[in-house]
């Protein structure tokens, strides 16, 4: 099974080598690894020519934002399933991608999602919030519930049919995607009860309350749009999740 990671950038020159090193140390080998830049100013393409070698595909151009750049790493990838890791996430350890290997490998699912863990944006070490998924049933969406989208791979074939992010969605267009996958598609996603993902901090969607709040209304807006999420209970429900996030603490350091 080849398996695509596509890593997003733009000006994140303090950030991007525990990116590059996270994804290049991976004990699984049937990878592709593709990096859409946007044209960094910063030193960011000084820092990934250092680790070309490893990179199966360079993208690096002005674009529009965010999701227009994860658009362009879906439409270059060939691998049977893909996931994304930013340029300010590192996989909790090496062996992440052969337990996603595996678990799609045993399930035949379209999908696997697991557990992640947002860190502190100057200190990666510390844990500020603790997603802990869980297996996905059908009414999950409804409940205001959905996996962590960094964790998540996806066939490469069905995301292309798709046409990847729906990118007038500024904040939220990976919910949006979720959402069309597991609700209009009826998905099957493989959950692996393990960290995957050690996000920082700060990034787009929660950078300050005006994006957080922007935010929300677009995902209120999503579920709406689909049914899931007629009334401001689906809201409550969906930030009660986040915030019992805080309170959480893995079990076990797996990795």
């Amino acid at each position: 099974m080849k398996l695509s990671v596509v890593t997003v950038c733009l000006n994140a020159r303090d950030t991007i080598a525990e990116a590059m090193e996270s994804v290049h140390s991976q004990t699984y080998l049937d990878v592709e690894h593709i990096v859409v830049d946007g044209a960094s100013g910063d030193g960011t393409l000084d820092i990934l020519e250092q680790y070309r070698q490893g990179i199966t595909t360079f993208i690096s151009e002005p674009d529009a934002g965010l999701y227009f750049a994860m658009n362009k790493g879906i439409a270059a990838a060939t691998g049977d399933y893909l996931g994304f890791l930013n340029s300010d996430d590192v996989y909790h350890h090496p062996r992440v991608l052969e337990s996603v290997a595996k678990a799609l490998t045993t399930s035949r699912a379209d999908a696997a999602h697991a557990d992640l863990v947002y860190v502190g944006r100057d200190d990666p070490s510390r844990i500020v919030r603790y997603w802990s998924s869980k297996p996905y049933t059908a009414g999950m969406f409804e409940a205001g519930w959905h996996p962590a989208h960094p964790t998540l791979f996806v066939k490469t074939q069905l995301l292309k049919a798709m046409g990847g992010f729906d990118t007038r969605y500024r904040y939220h267009a990976d919910f949006d995607l979720m959402v069309r996958l597991f609700i209009e598609r009826k998905i099957s996603s493989a959950y692996i009860p393990e960290i995957l993902v050690r996000m920082r901090t700060g990034g787009q969607s929660t950078r300050s309350l005006r994006n957080i709040y922007n935010g929300n209304r677009e995902s209120w807006e999503i579920a709406r749009r689909f049914g899931i999420g007629q009334t401001p209970m689906w809201m409550a429900r969906k930030l009660g999740y986040r915030v019992g996030q805080y309170f959480r603490r893995p079990k076990a350091d797996i990795g």
